[in-house]
């Protein structure tokens, strides 16, 4: 808290220590989530007040337009803004939160029933790209139509998931890391990936956004496809873990020296619970998954933490950002840090989602 009071953890550490960042990128919300969390299990108010005191670099970046072309607005705005409504009933970050919403209903094509990651709209080279992180985006607009009573929002989010279930996963249960439709006439053009192994292997934090984001549009919709496609997207990814319950980077890896991702392990974590608690109690996947969940925590407890390495200011070790990119492979990476903690907190209480 000392070093980031003004400045946000860059997205992935070097040496296992984050830079000090302005508010860019897509995950400044993570650290911003991470101080709501800290407020919210043990209600000292310095956790509120380091997080009210970053909400006004948020609403200069909606007013400013600044880095805000691509779909993890969701993220950025869900985690900091919607989190202080929520908590506190702050009415600014409320209204800030609502035009973040709008900005991304500018990236919804309607013939593809979509809302395009990143690229530029007017770019034909460009237009059409989906991805499965999207998923997790998608709880900002669900919340606007709450809040507002508009259901544009609802129906863009509701037909942006369905599109997702339909065309990111792939007959057997894995998914693709990115695909592109016709924006013009809504036609399904092709699976690539941006940062797994192959267009054809299945990354494994796309995976994990998978399976918990299926679940979060299901809290909203309550469509029973959604929780199907969790639970195959979940089951997919749990069938692929080695023996420490820590996925490699890409699930295409099942043992051997490639990189572990601990920030695809906690994402996963939190979607395990989240689809656990939306199934019933006779359905067996519903222990299975919470059993799971907390055997990867576990294993992340023991064996990931920068207890290891006191030089670290980061949570978990041993994530990968990007491995195709040589980006922060075998770092942190804040987002794992996030969930991480997400996880230990709905472990441990009766926690209301901010998404």
């Amino acid at each position: 808290m000392p070093t980031f009071r003004d400045t946000f953890p860059s997205p992935a550490s070097v040496n296992n220590r984050y830079e000090e960042w302005g508010n860019v990128e897509w995950t400044p919300g993570f650290w911003t989530g991470m101080l709501w969390l800290a407020y919210e299990v043990t209600g000292n108010a310095k956790y509120r007040l380091a997080a009210e005191r970053q909400l006004a670099s948020y609403k200069n970046r909606i007013d400013h337009r600044i880095h805000t072309n691509h779909h993890d607005l969701g993220f950025l705005y869900t985690l900091s803004c919607v989190s202080a409504y929520r908590l506190t009933g702050n009415e600014e970050a409320k209204q800030t939160a609502l035009r973040a919403a709008d900005l991304l209903m500018e990236r919804y094509w309607e013939p593809a029933g979509i809302i395009q990651a990143w690229g530029n709209l007017d770019n034909p080279n460009e237009r059409g790209r989906m991805i499965i992180d999207c998923c997790m985006n998608l709880p900002l607009l669900y919340w606007a139509s709450e809040i507002t009573g508009d259901d544009r929002y609802f129906r863009a989010a509701d037909r942006h998931v369905r599109q997702s279930a339909a065309y990111l996963i792939r007959e057997d249960d894995s998914s693709y890391h990115t695909f592109y439709m016709d924006v013009e006439t809504g036609k399904p053009r092709y699976g690539k990936t941006a940062q797994g192994f192959s267009d054809v292997s299945c990354w494994s934090r796309g995976q994990a956004w998978a399976l918990y984001g299926f679940p979060l549009s299901y809290k909203y919709s309550k469509r029973a496809e959604l929780i199907g496609v969790g639970q195959r997207t979940a089951d997919y990814l749990l069938n692929r873990l080695p023996e420490d319950h820590v996925c490699y980077w890409d699930l295409t890896f099942t043992e051997g020296s490639e990189e572990r991702d601990s920030s695809a392990a906690s994402i996963a974590a939190c979607g395990l619970l989240e689809l656990a608690k939306h199934l019933p109690l006779s359905n067996p996947n519903k222990r299975k998954y919470e059993d799971a969940a907390l055997l990867i925590m576990k294993s992340l407890a023991e064996r990931y933490t920068a207890k290891s390495d006191p030089s670290s200011n980061g949570i978990l070790l041993h994530a990968v950002y990007s491995k195709p990119h040589g980006n922060g492979v075998d770092e942190c990476c804040i987002w794992g840090d996030y969930f991480y903690f997400e996880a230990l907190v709905r472990i441990t209480k009766d926690w209301q989602l901010y998404w």
